[in-house]
């Protein structure tokens, strides 16, 4: 199948491409889940490692070829099927022969010996039929555990032994920095099992979710990343996961080595969450922030009728210089700040608006769904 046909255009004004729901339009973004394909893939001996799923650091470096030894076995291919027409963005583009069910790919990671598997929201969504294929070629149905779309995460779940099942380790994303060497493990394009390297090229990036919330401190890398790969670690050099690989920006709709994946700590949080079946609940502010030169703080470019920020008397056109105690400098910080409430925490917030500096308490609600 020709590249052009797997990738679908879906616009997406303000977000960065999904690496397996759809592209974003205009301004260079692209990317989609790739159609399910039918590949040769070259299964290798097993190492036998199998490590625990905890929160660790580590400055033990190992080489791309160690780092994949260690855990490619915990690495999964998923294959969804959709209904044509339904809300799951990698749906009928990919059903040219006009059957009752379209096929596309993503990527995911073993998180424990239960059978639970992390992959993207956007991998997942809308899908009818879930399969994930192990390492060693044997697949195994899945149901979808929870979701959660303000972070773009996933987990599903397939009963099988646990001896077939390989956790990855899960490192601390808050103790990666900018050019520490990082490998990613998916299934671009359906060619699963494919390893590429790189560096952090970036912390604190905001990307959107695929309900257009922002997801703060997110890891931006050079390591090449393309549509299938979505749901896939993003490994540190001790074999660590630090990342989810979610999406990429590129002018070509491939990979431009400019990609980004979910903070670790992020995935931590939210999958123990819907492991446990509990629900994930976010701070909801109501705000708009508009890109700016000003070093000055956040440019708030629209307040949403009816949200906390509207009843505390913010405007379009103030600018957020503080939440709290933490001086904001941008989206970046805002968000970070607001990603640590709860719904119904109250929070002091520093504006700047005609010159005169003035504080406000805004009291936080849940997100709407």
């Amino acid at each position: 199948m020709s590249l052009s046909r797997r990738a679908r255009a879906l616009t997406a004004a303000g977000a960065l491409a999904i690496l397996g729901a759809g592209a974003g339009v205009g301004a260079g973004l692209y990317a989609a889940l790739a159609p399910a394909t039918t590949t040769t893939t070259v299964l290798q001996e097993s190492s036998g490692s199998q490590p625990a799923p905890a929160l660790a650091s580590s400055t033990t470096a190992m080489s791309v070829n160690a780092v994949y030894q260690r855990t490619h076995e915990g690495v999964v291919d998923i294959i969804v099927e959709t209904n044509p027409g339904s809300s799951q963005v990698g749906g009928s583009p990919f059903n040219p022969g006009g059957s009752s069910q379209a096929q596309a790919e993503g990527s995911g990671w073993v998180l424990d010996t239960k059978g639970d598997i992390v992959t993207n929201e956007h991998v997942v969504a809308g899908a009818t039929k879930i399969t994930v294929t192990l390492w060693d070629g044997t697949s195994y149905p899945a149901h979808l555990v929870g979701a959660d779309d303000s972070t773009d995460l996933a987990v599903v779940r397939i009963s099988a032994p646990s001896s077939q099942l390989q956790p990855l380790a899960i490192g601390n994303s808050n103790a990666v920095q900018v050019g520490d060497p990082v490998v990613a493990i998916g299934s671009p394009f359906g060619l699963a099992e494919s390893v590429t390297s790189g560096i952090v090229s970036a912390l604190h990036r905001s990307i959107d979710s695929p309900n257009n919330f922002t997801i703060g401190d997110s890891i931006q890398t050079d390591a090449p990343i393309n549509h299938g790969n979505s749901g896939g670690p993003l490994l540190n050099a001790a074999g660590q996961v630090i990342g989810v690989n979610s999406q990429i920006q590129s002018q070509s709709g491939g990979s431009d080595g400019v990609g980004f994946a979910i903070p670790s700590n992020t995935v931590q949080s939210v999958a123990s969450q819907l492991v446990a079946g509990k629900p994930i609940a976010h701070a909801y502010f109501g705000v708009q922030v508009q890109n700016s030169s000003s070093p000055l703080g956040a440019d708030l470019a629209a307040i949403l009728p009816g949200t906390p920020a509207a009843k505390a008397g913010l405007k379009a056109g103030d600018v957020v210089t503080k939440l709290d105690n933490t001086i904001v400098t941008g989206q970046s910080d805002l968000s970070a700040v607001i990603d640590t409430k709860h719904p119904g925490d109250s929070m002091k917030v520093t504006y700047v608006r005609s010159g005169k500096t003035a504080t406000v308490t805004v009291k936080l609600t849940s997100r709407p769904s």
